[in-house]
């Protein structure tokens, strides 16, 4: 049967080694009934999506991993979690401390995110390590931080994030809340890589099993009172906060287990929740993506927004680490970008730790590099320091704990993403888009009871610092082979052969990444850049905007950010239109200088 489904397959494509090999290996050994049948069926309707699925190893990156749901050794499915666990659990035994191991098990709202996240703890049982498994879906901070308050040694969280419905991920995180880092993630990755069969994993059959804890109410209250206490005007939050008129959605994911209470605690009452929305549900049926960064995921929002006559939206995605805003100013509704979110609760944190006196001497905030400059002059006003680090909320928290391990070091307040991902304080070593949904309605709130919107205090720190405006452009390819190889190609003839002006504007320096250089193009001098190696290239121009480049971690596309600055402008609309103009024209000769050369 094998043979001749192999056969039939092959008249109609062909198949490499690699992928004949593993398809094999499925077949033949012990995998489940229904998983040889559909493999059956795949390579004789569909062979190139076995190709798909089988042509390599689902990636184990230094986040974990991220991909498609199906059959295969290229797919999300209980067998490649099940070896990424046995790799995980190899790597935490490895370690020469007397402590017995323990895990942080945590999962969202995502078809199978429930059974993968269960079979990963019976993975780790069956190694001996202590399991502390969700009784149900909560978000990516939530394990972070319960992975903090447990004391553990590694945690697991199984989301895909706001990828579209049909993927799943798993990431991994380390004893101090935050994502592996090296050198953990690189031996993380060759533990993973040495499970080439199933007789190599270990695995109990039961999640009644003494090594696997059920956790919820004690970890939900120590959550909930750890952010609580991060609130700039907790007083104004408790006499005014029914003043401010919210509308809230979970994007059918894990925002809505704890929200409820968070916005109670912070004194926030007047709440209208998008009713279809707030039901987890894998299939995300009410929106195209459940990215809160694109206006179809807020379109239901918006709508309530409008009824109520509501001051703010406020939505978190599937597992709740992204936060998207909009707000109603002057009659009309405007979607705040994650820069601009970014920005204003910088803004707001800044104020009121100066108000109350509390700003630490040695405060430091952190951004990206691909998020928008006005984040770094707002901390450069307050006489503090403003780090830059790749995208990666995994980066930040590296700082913290850095900062943590030295005496008389740096203190970390706030940082942010362009990517809607914000984090207040040190107890989460994630974005938290739980934290950061209150402190933009804290915000909202203070500006209220100025007689102010969230607009308003935008459009002063234009004033005080200058227009700033930034885009993002999506080069979107199929999750296939070839197109993998496309991107790489991209990124590789751009590097190679790097534009020296984009749009007539001369580039005046080029940071690359991935060498660790930044070249003044006129000299050729080469200057060291002490941020981890990434496929990242970066183009300064003569006037000061910025463009960059790099591959997706999570999605097959390469994103192109553009970043532009006007110094003197007469109104922030006029601002906006030549400043949105002169940036889809970079974005655009970008694309073009890349779609050339692949």
């Amino acid at each position: 049967m094998l043979r001749k489904s192999m056969k039939q397959s092959n008249e109609k494509t062909v198949l490499d080694s690699t992928t004949q090999t593993n398809v094999t290996r499925w077949l033949e050994e012990a995998y489940d009934e229904n998983t040889k049948q559909t493999i059956r069926h795949l390579l004789k309707e569909n062979p190139k999506e076995i190709i798909d699925a089988f042509y390599t190893n689902l990636s184990f990156g230094t986040g974990g991993l991220r991909g498609i749901m199906g059959v295969g050794t290229n797919r999300m499915n209980p067998y490649t979690v099940r070896a990424a666990s046995q790799g995980v659990a190899n790597y935490l035994l490895q370690q020469k401390d007397s402590e017995e191991k323990s895990v942080f098990v945590g999962y969202d709202s995502r078809n199978n995110s429930q059974l993968f996240a269960e079979e990963t703890a019976k993975v780790f049982a069956a190694n001996g390590i202590k399991t502390y498994l969700c009784k149900h879906l909560r978000p990516t901070p939530y394990v972070s931080f319960g992975c903090r308050d447990k004391k553990c040694h590694a945690a697991v969280m199984v989301t895909a994030s706001h990828n579209p419905p049909e993927y799943n991920g798993y990431k991994v995180y380390w004893s101090d809340g935050g994502q592996v880092l090296p050198p953990h993630d690189k031996a993380i990755i060759a533990e993973v890589n040495k499970i080439i069969d199933l007789s190599m994993i270990h695995r109990v059959d039961s999640l009644e099993h003494p090594l696997i804890v059920r956790v919820e109410e004690d970890v939900d209250a120590a959550y909930l009172k750890a952010i609580e206490s991060l609130q700039m005007y907790p007083e104004e939050n408790e006499k005014h906060g029914k003043e401010l008129n919210i509308v809230y959605t979970s994007l059918h994911g894990t925002g809505i287990t704890l929200m409820p209470q968070a916005f109670k605690e912070w004194g926030f009452e007047t709440i209208h929740y998008v009713k279809n929305q707030i039901i987890a549900d894998g299939n995300f049926p009410t929106v195209n993506y459940p990215n809160p960064e694109e206006r179809d995921a807020l379109s239901l929002g918006i709508e309530l927004l409008k009824q109520q006559n509501a001051d703010i939206l406020v939505a978190t995605d599937p597992d709740a680490d992204r936060v998207g805003v909009a707000v109603k100013h002057q009659d009309s509704i405007h979607i705040l970008t994650g820069n601009q979110v970014a920005c204003i609760c910088l803004a707001h944190v800044c104020e009121a730790l100066i108000h109350k006196n509390q700003m630490p001497e040695r405060a430091a905030f952190i951004k990206t590099i691909v998020t928008t400059e006005l984040f770094k002059s707002i901390v450069d006003a307050y006489g503090k320091t403003c780090f830059n680090v790749l995208p990666g909320f995994k980066y930040i928290a590296q700082h913290i704990h850095e900062w943590e391990q030295e005496k008389n070091s740096y203190q970390y307040v706030f940082g942010g993403e362009e990517s809607c991902g914000y984090l207040l304080g040190t107890q989460v070593r994630d974005k938290d888009a739980i934290l950061s949904s209150l402190l933009v309605c804290e915000a909202a709130l203070h500006a209220k009871r100025n007689n102010q919107t969230l607009v308003d205090l935008l459009n002063s720190l234009y004033q005080k610092y200058g227009f700033f405006l930034e885009k993002l452009l999506s080069m979107k390819f199929e999750d296939t082979k070839s197109d993998k190889e496309k991107m790489a190609k991209g990124m590789e003839k751009l590097r190679a052969s790097p534009p020296k002006s984009i749009c007539g504007i001369e580039v005046i320096s080029i940071e690359d990444f991935l060498s660790s250089t930044k070249t003044t193009l006129k000299t050729g001098k080469q200057e060291s850049i002490s941020i981890p190696k990434s496929n990242v290239l970066l183009f300064w121009l003569e006037d000061g905007s910025k463009v960059i480049a790099r591959p997706s971690g999570t999605e097959p596309k390469i994103k192109l950010y553009c970043g532009v600055k006007k110094k003197d402008f007469h109104s922030v609309e006029e601002a906006t239109q030549a400043a949105s103009q002169y940036a889809d024209q970079l974005l655009s000769e970008i694309q073009n200088i890349l779609k050339k050369d692949i």
